[in-house]
């Protein structure tokens, strides 16, 4: 039985990684059946735990046990989307016995926590906390129903849940981190609450780190300082004293401005992030440095092994069988939700991943002339997938979802697929020759869906945004538009020069090669699997954080 009141990871943590870390984040999305996460932030943190155990790092993760997950997604009777909650029971997780309360909105609230063994999913151990309790009210049950919900006073109640809540249950496990690691500013609150218990923000500084994900000042989370204050957010602390500690100007509080002044060091997740970061921020005083640690996705868990030791073996029969085989068993999927047959044989393009209005969903079919010319080429014959979940009160969002459904039903060849989670994530990987990914730049933070579609023998062709610059080496190991000098056009000439570039690479280059000259295909497949192997591997990122964030 696990001591959870003395709590150490329970395997031998490896003399490097022998700093203890709390990990804090809102989402992760370690496997198919714990389903707390929406995107990419929770696809990177569930990775980030695989490879800290894989690596035996003495790293905790703390989050929050999601009963109605971030939302199923099901379909409307003519196939649009449709926002469904259904509660989630994961039987595989340990009651910790540890409850305890926090003050929310000046009331006490019971949390609970639960635990995720490292030898369920081969992941370091993760704490998630709960307050979906009989001790507390309907309304405070309902913090941990929906991740990030539309209603203001209940994020920030998650919020708060996620930072002192989390933080606390770091005191109760006695577990005396080294290190309180923040992905994303949700938990910076755990600042308050450690400055509460430090009674000296210098110490808080000493322990703190933060990575931000979001390359626009827009994008960073404000709430109104009175409402927070109103809701026990600063533990405490008077808004003067607030003010003082960070350094707020006006009546909105920016979490991540917070959260670079609470930490000692921070990281963007990209080398282009990591720059944009540094320009972001500069003209704010008492910022912490911003380093960059390129995010990466677990290799062990991502990619398809067989396809690899095809590779490694020179063996292209069985490369071929392969990557046809797991593009057929995903084409059942396909067929199943839509009922269109998909060819293993025809080139198949795969858009998936959250649809938000500046990853441009619906970019290919915004030059109607050539989305027609390119789905009735019966000469090179292409398919295209697309699949992902918008945030449920994103209605511009779930609008594009659905304009692509009824769009898809003009074509044989053109699908929109439902349910956009691990499973399904890594199905179309497998199924795909060119991973699409098409943000306007320089908005993509870092994006980690064109990592693990080349661990899966896909090729990107991406616009040259968030990782791409580290690792694109066009018509080598995949395909890139050529940066423009955006920062002087309008969104409108970014779109029209970036869809042209698209289409071209698409009808001049990628088109023929498939299917002309198969063998230099099948090497810009393979250079891309070698590429991404180790560079893009989360063991390297989760090695990066001890070596460049961590140490003092």
């Amino acid at each position: 039985m696990t001591n959870f009141r003395n709590y150490q990871v329970p395997y031998q943590a490896d003399e490097r990684y022998s700093k203890k870390v709390a990990y804090f984040s809102m989402e992760f999305a370690i496997h198919q059946p714990l389903k707390i996460y929406s995107g990419g932030l929770g696809f990177l943190a569930g990775s980030h735990l695989r490879s800290a155990y894989e690596l035996k790092q003495n790293l905790i993760g703390i989050g929050i046990l999601w009963k109605n997950g971030y939302y199923d997604q099901a379909r409307n009777q003519d196939q649009t989307l449709q926002v469904t909650w259904m509660e989630k029971t994961p039987g595989f997780l340990e009651d910790t016995g540890i409850k305890f309360q926090i003050l929310i909105h000046d009331a006490p609230v019971w949390v609970k926590a639960y635990y995720l063994n490292p030898e369920t999913f081969n992941s370091a151990p993760l704490f998630l906390l709960s307050t979906d309790l009989p001790e507390n009210d309907y309304v405070s049950q309902t913090i941990t129903h929906r991740l990030y919900d539309a209603n203001v006073a209940t994020k920030v109640a998650q919020f708060i849940l996620l930072g002192v809540g989390g933080a606390r249950l770091v005191d109760e496990l006695n577990y005396s981190p080294d290190v309180y690691h923040l992905n994303e500013a949700h938990g910076v609150s755990a600042a308050f609450y450690l400055l509460n218990k430090f009674r000296n923000i210098d110490m808080v500084r000493k322990s703190m780190v933060f990575t931000t994900h979001t390359p626009e000042e827009a994008g960073n989370e404000r709430h109104d300082i009175y409402l927070l204050h109103k809701m026990t957010y600063f533990c405490g602390l008077n808004i003067d004293e607030v003010r003082r500690v960070t350094g707020m100007p006006d009546d909105m509080f920016n979490h991540s401005l917070a959260a670079l002044r609470f930490a000692r060091i921070a990281n963007g997740v990209s080398q282009l992030h990591g720059h944009v970061s540094r320009e972001m921020w500069h003209k704010y005083d008492n910022i912490c440095p911003i380093l960059s640690i390129t995010n990466a996705q677990n290799w062990r868990y991502w990619s398809d092994k067989q396809l690899y030791r095809a590779m490694e073996e020179n063996n292209d029969w069985a490369f071929d069988d392969r990557k046809r085989h797991l593009k057929k068993r995903a084409f059942e999927i396909v067929a199943d939700q839509t009922g269109k047959l998909f060819d293993p044989n025809v080139l198949t393009i795969v858009w998936a991943r959250r649809f938000a209005g500046y990853k441009r969903a619906d970019f290919l079919t915004q030059d109607k002339e050539r989305f027609e010319k390119l789905l009735s080429n019966t000469k090179h014959p292409v398919q295209i997938i697309w699949a992902g979940k918008p945030y449920p009160s994103d209605y511009p969002a779930i609008s594009t979802f659905n304009n692509l459904v009824h769009l898809s039903k003009n074509y044989k060849n053109v699908a929109v697929l439902i349910g956009y989670e691990l499973t399904l994530s890594k199905r179309l990987k497998q199924a795909t020759d060119i991973w699409l990914n098409n943000p306007r730049v320089p908005r993509e933070a870092s994006g980690t869906s064109g990592m693990t579609a080349a661990m899966n023998g896909a090729v990107n062709l991406s616009t040259d945004d968030g990782w791409i610059p580290e690792f694109m080496d066009h018509g080598h190991n995949g395909f890139v538009v050529p940066k423009a000098d955006y920062a002087h056009m309008t969104v409108h000439e970014q779109d029209d020069y970036d869809l042209n570039q698209l289409y071209d690479i698409l009808e001049k280059q990628v088109l023929p090669l498939y299917y002309d000259n198969p063998d230099t295909w099948k090497q810009i497949i393979k250079n891309g699997m070698r590429d991404v192997r180790f560079q893009f591997d989360s063991n390297r990122m989760a090695q990066e954080y001890y070596d460049l964030l961590y140490k003092v």
